[in-house]
């Protein structure tokens, strides 16, 4: 046994050795992150606005789709109108097929200077290369000719290597770290600035009913009070460690109307505590490389 165990246990700490090989934290362990004007907690509040399309893609039922129909018409506008109450700027990670969906929703977002950025072009990556590159380049487009520009960065696992050339400075879809940090692809010759979140303050983990065709034991309609509680002492324990925190909302979840009261409630207890700076994944990520850059 001690034979076979020995070459497993090389092959599993060359694994490890080259997964943190990877991942280079922002600071250095047990440091906080200088942060603008001597904030103490970065926070980006995003937005997943996908309407559904992946569930469009699996041929889902119309009862289903119907949510996203509902985050495009009723729920964007609701938390649009919430950011512009608290002037918090957030980050709408958007395909680009919602371009062509729901376009004003998308223009009042940029008009109130949100950021757009990509989420890609119907909330799926292509296997064959070349059709992702297309994908890539579509929705970049799309997003410029409402946004301005192209967007700087993705939710997405789109191949390191065309996000780099796209001219991409960050993902925000790796959660290695509570911290941002520098990810490198697996030949070591891309590097991106990882924005990174976690499912334990993603809405649809919490109140989304009949997720992506699951089963019965999957179904999950949390108290939104229970939920203001959890987001609040995660808040805390980053805001106490002088970290950050990436919040993940839906507009066909957060946008029904209890679930907006509790953001409310949520961002007003935030904004109590001094130095809190909420900003867009594009502002924090350019802080980030001109302050911590990759060593």
């Amino acid at each position: 046994m001690a034979a076979t165990a020995d070459p497993d246990i090389a092959e599993l700490a060359r694994a490890a050795r080259a997964h943190l090989a990877r991942h280079r934290p922002l600071v250095a362990p047990g440091q906080a992150p200088r942060w603008p004007q001597g904030a103490r907690i970065a926070v980006n509040v995003t937005a997943d606005f996908d309407a559904m399309l992946l569930r469009r893609l699996l041929n889902e039922p119309p009862m289903q789709l119907a949510k996203g129909e509902f985050g495009g018409r009723v729920g964007i506008w609701r938390l649009l109108d919430l950011f512009a109450a608290h002037r918090i700027p957030a980050t709408i990670f958007t395909p680009g097929r919602i371009c062509e969906l729901y376009p004003d929703a998308l223009r009042a977002a940029v008009a109130a200077g949100h950021e757009l950025a990509d989420h890609m072009w119907e909330h799926h990556v292509p296997r064959d290369r070349q059709l992702e590159l297309d994908h890539l380049g579509r929705t970049g487009a799309a997003l410029e000719r409402i946004a301005g520009h192209r967007p700087v960065g993705t939710r997405s696992a789109h191949t390191p290597s065309l996000l780099a050339a796209a001219g991409f400075l960050y993902t925000s879809h790796d959660c290695a770290a509570h911290l941002p940090y520098y990810l490198t692809d697996t030949e070591g010759a891309h590097t991106l600035l990882n924005l990174p979140f976690h499912y334990a303050l993603d809405d649809a983990m919490f109140y989304s009913f009949a997720w992506l065709g699951s089963a019965n034991p999957a179904q999950r309609i949390t108290d939104t009070d229970r939920v203001l509680e959890m987001w609040w002492d995660a808040f805390r324990q980053q805001y106490a460690a002088g970290g950050y925190l990436n919040i993940v909302l839906h507009p066909f979840v957060s946008g029904r109307a209890q679930r907006i009261d509790m953001l409310d409630a949520l961002f007003t207890r935030m904004k109590t505590l001094p130095g809190v700076w909420f900003a867009t994944c594009e502002a924090v990520a350019r802080h980030c490389l001109a302050t911590h850059p990759r060593s």
